[in-house]
């Protein structure tokens, strides 16, 4: 019962305040494959909570809870151990780097053999239907292209949980839908708790979830 009761992400008494300013209070829980959405206008501080939880929060910020996932406590990490896979605005593919050697940077340094980490790569492609886009250069691709690649890329990575900064803003209407129901499916296969902050209620209705609102200040 307690394996169980452990599983997901559990967020607990999260304090993250700014300037002597509480920005958020927020304790919650999310399961394997669920998502909390943080919702609020730009400068509400939304995407603090997604930098404490990852690890990166900048030190001008006061925070304070716990996170964790699995059972394992988050906070006690540096960001790098924390095993966070991060989806922003923008896919920040490497443009130096061909669209299969994107994805298999990302593959486990475990993976020690080059052809192996190539073949995953190409696995990725093809679950995402750009089967024998590798060799080609991140600039060729279209915005919902780039967008699939860099989600297969933080997949591959084997996270313990997504964390996504607006990851939708930037398609056209036409894609949204498709880059939501990947993402959000591609979570819910793989069992990885997710925490979404956007502004967009599309988004929020898209996730299914707990919906967190913030305020402006």
């Amino acid at each position: 019962m307690t394996e169980s009761r452990d599983k997901g992400l559990a967020l607990t008494d999260i304090t993250i305040g700014l300037n002597g300013r509480t920005l958020l209070r927020l304790s919650a829980r999310v399961a394997p494959g669920a998502v909390l959405t943080v919702m609020g206008p730009s400068g509400s501080g939304k995407s603090s909570l997604l930098a404490y939880i990852g690890g990166f929060l900048d030190p001008a910020f006061v925070a304070s809870g716990s996170c964790r996932v699995d059972g394992l406590e988050l906070t006690s990490l540096p960001a790098e151990q924390r095993h966070a896979g991060l989806l922003f605005q923008d896919p920040l593919l490497f443009p130096h780097m061909s669209v299969a050697a994107n994805i298999a940077f990302a593959v486990p340094p475990s993976v020690r053999s080059r052809a192996e980490r190539r073949a995953i790569a190409e696995r990725a492609l093809a679950e995402i239907e750009l089967a024998g886009f590798g060799d080609r250069d991140p600039d060729t691709l279209s915005g919902g292209q780039k967008a699939r690649v860099a989600l297969q890329r933080v997949l591959v990575s084997q996270p313990r949980l997504l964390l996504l900064d607006e990851p939708f803003s930037k398609l056209d209407m036409a894609l949204r839908d498709q880059a939501r129901q990947l993402v959000f499916d591609r979570a819910n296969a793989a069992g990885l708790p997710v925490v979404l902050v956007t502004h967009d209620e599309a988004d929020a209705a898209a996730a299914g979830g707990a919906v967190f609102e913030m305020r402006a200040a």
